[in-house]
């Protein structure tokens, strides 16, 4: 392979490192022992500090990537045993970048990366992300490549131009050394992997961050756990149908599959959103635009983030809004295992998960669910949409949307997403108050604390077309906003305890007891359960946050 600008050698001649000027260094004693090859003093500046080994340049390398580029093995096995990390990266930018950053002359940049790094790289280049390994191999040392292999250099780490070391290559033994390494890194990746889904199951996980679904977790988990364990269908992706009203987890639930995946959410997870290909033209922002045609060479925007990670999981949301043609393209994606985009480039996607959202059938779904719980005459009871509904209901709704049998075949799990219990709504809802609580702590050093009927208050909120969105509104609408009225109006402190609470009293009774005239109440006129704020500041002094208008606050 080619080797790329950075790792050329530089048209320089050998610099003569005794006698350098060393305040560019954090350490100056550890640079200079091992550019000056004085072994005694690096073992004995190495056993009077631990710390040693992990200071860094002004400029960004270490001590172990100056001694792998000098050639010093001697240090280089002397810095290993004393704890040094091999997979320490440089952060090294460049000339121009570092000497912006660190707000010096280019001169002097280049003069001390000359001198006190390495006379054979070129110092305009960009180093960031370099290992110890990357140096090593790029000054084309098997020796060095070796023995941070042994001491647990990861052969797999990226730089910042998303090479690994074995992309710098030259010479085949050291690519062959590599390789092999590569191999036993991806096992023993593969292993701890394992190991963890055995601690740590996807339903475990699932649960912790999914209120209710049991029976789509179930489902999502077991399909999961026959592709990773290697009990699946190697010609053919997996895919996913989930069906139901929005708010009730099934976007969250495939961002959850494709954390526990990927370590790398940023590309291991792909979000589509089918409202955007609408249109049969939109198909080319899809896959990419044929040959001779403006964006050609750009790619579509599945395909682009599929060939960054093929085995991703994909979120098509929405997928009843897209067009017909869209969904052509699906079929091919989902039956081959393949796409091919505008240029006419492959992309073999067999290992990816697809995952489509829909609305369709919602309200049957919903209906259907709430007559189960019904018949058996328990609200929090575990039920299961059922084989006859599916096939008789069902599938004729999804025939009719979808248009193509074939497409609907290529499915290997369609997962029904039911309406919360009661149970279910009180968990939502204690779990936003506690993701507000500690907002408000954090933004305004509030204390926020609630009792059960505010939280059966909000429940008595709940939309089931409209799942756990309907509850954030509820809360919105009725505690935050009196909370921000009430911040506003400067009567919550920093310090103060805020207690919610529901006033049952009639609007005269309120009036009364907040000390406030008002000759056109009708004491006969009861108002509905209402939000109070009971405000404690850090005195200890305690008020009452009365909301009577919905624009202003009374006190009593």
């Amino acid at each position: 392979m080619k080797l790329p600008l950075f790792a050329l050698a530089f048209p320089t001649i050998q610099l003569k490192t005794i006698g350098l000027d060393f305040k560019g260094f954090k350490n100056p004693d550890i640079f200079e022992c091992i550019l000056s090859m004085n072994s005694k003093s690096l073992s004995s500046i190495l056993k009077g500090s631990k710390e040693a080994v992990k200071d860094r340049h002004s400029l960004g390398w270490t001590p172990l990537m100056l001694a792998v580029v000098t050639r010093n093995y001697e240090a280089v096995k002397e810095l290993l045993k004393s704890g040094s990390n091999p997979n320490d990266v440089d952060n090294y930018a460049g000339i121009v970048r570092t000497a912006h950053d660190l707000r010096m002359m280019s001169s002097e940049v280049e003069w001390i990366r000359l001198t006190q790094f390495s006379d054979f790289l070129n110092p305009s280049a960009d180093f960031r992300g370099c290992s110890a390994l990357h140096y090593a191999v790029l000054i084309n040392d098997s020796k060095l490549v070796r023995l941070l292999l042994e001491f647990g250099a990861d052969p797999t780490i990226v730089n910042e131009r998303g090479h690994r070391p074995v992309m710098y290559a030259k010479d085949s033994s050291i690519r062959d050394l590599l390789a092999e390494a590569e191999s036993k890194k991806a096992e023993e990746v593969a292993a701890k992997e394992r190991e963890e889904r055995r601690l740590q199951p996807l339903e475990n996980r699932l649960r912790k961050v999914i209120v209710g679904q049991e029976a789509a977790i179930r489902t999502v988990s077991a399909a999961i756990r026959r592709k990773e364990n290697g009990w699946y269908d190697e010609d053919h992706p997996l895919v996913f149908l989930f069906l139901g009203s929005s708010g009730i987890g099934k976007t969250e639930l495939a961002k959850q599959v494709a954390a526990y995946l990927h370590k790398d959410i940023k590309k291991g997870f792909i979000r589509i959103d089918m409202s955007e290909y609408q249109e049969k033209h939109e198909v080319s922002k899809f896959i990419g635009s044929p040959p001779g045609y403006v964006g050609h060479e750009e790619g579509g925007q599945l395909t682009r983030a599929l060939a960054a990670c093929p085995n991703a999981v994909v979120l098509f949301d929405e997928t009843e809004k897209a067009h017909p043609d869209v969904l052509t393209a699906l079929l091919q994606l989902f039956d081959e295992g393949r796409l091919t985009d505008g240029r006419g480039t492959t992309i073999n996607c067999k290992d990816a998960i697809f995952i489509m959202t829909s609305n369709v059938g919602s309200q049957v779904i919903a209906e259907h669910a709430q007559q189960l719980r019904y018949v058996s005459g328990n609200d929090e009871a575990d039920i299961e949409i059922s084989r006859d509904f599916k096939e008789k209901v069902m599938r004729p709704i999804l025939r009719r949307h979808f248009l193509r049998d074939e497409f609907l075949g290529r499915i290997n799990e369609m997962v029904y997403f039911l309406p919360f219990s009661t149970s279910e709504l009180t968990e939502l809802v204690n779990r936003s108050l506690k993701s507000w609580s500690e907002k408000a702590l954090k933004r305004h050093s509030l204390t926020v604390t609630w009792n059960r009927e505010v939280v059966d208050l909000i429940v008595d909120g709940y939309d089931v077309y409209y799942g756990a969105r309907s509850i954030n509104y509820e809360i919105e609408r009725r505690i935050i906003s009196l909370l921000a009225l009430a911040d506003e109006q400067g009567h919550l402190n920093p310090g103060s305890h805020v207690n919610i609470s529901v006033s049952h009293k009639s609007v005269k009774d309120e009036a009364w007891s907040s000390k406030k005239s008002n000759e056109n109440l009708d004491p006969t006129i009861s108002s509905p359960p209402r939000i109070v704020l009971n405000v404690t500041d850090a005195k200890g002094k305690m008020n009452k946050v009365l909301d009577l208008t919905q624009t202003t606050i009374s006190w009593a």
